[in-house]
């Protein structure tokens, strides 16, 4: 069982997200409401994979993903933006602070849970 993060302000896209990848039988997945609370579980629990959105209040997903790359805890965890910002520039900000993938929504479960395991394999020892 793999245990998944979401860090995201949107409830009715984490509620979905998180019932589609249970129904899965793959994840146990938990939900933080915004980057404050999401840098906290992060740190308090070991997660194998954070799904993380970048237009968040008070603290965006980029000051969350670079709080997240520089904690030893949360350091090797991969994370995956899952974003409406679709732009080259937003792409390129969150690879330069070391994301392992970068999907916008809306998105397809299928999709992201084949990103997800692609992620996860490429960690594996």
């Amino acid at each position: 069982m793999r245990k998944i993060l979401i860090i995201d302000d949107e409830e009715d896209l984490t509620f979905f997200v998180k019932a589609n990848l249970e129904l899965a039988g793959d994840y146990e997945v938990e939900v933080a409401i915004n980057g404050r609370d999401g840098i906290k579980l992060a740190s308090r629990e070991k997660f194998d994979l954070i799904l993380l959105d970048i237009m968040m209040p008070h603290m965006d997903g980029f000051e969350v993903l670079e709080a997240l790359k520089k904690n030893k805890k949360t350091l090797s965890t991969p994370v995956i933006m899952l974003t409406a910002k679709g732009d080259e520039k937003s792409r390129l900000r969150a690879a330069g602070l070391y994301d392992e993938d970068y999907i916008v929504k809306p998105v397809q479960i299928d999709f992201l849970k084949s990103k997800i395991d692609e992620a996860l394999k490429r960690i594996e020892p």
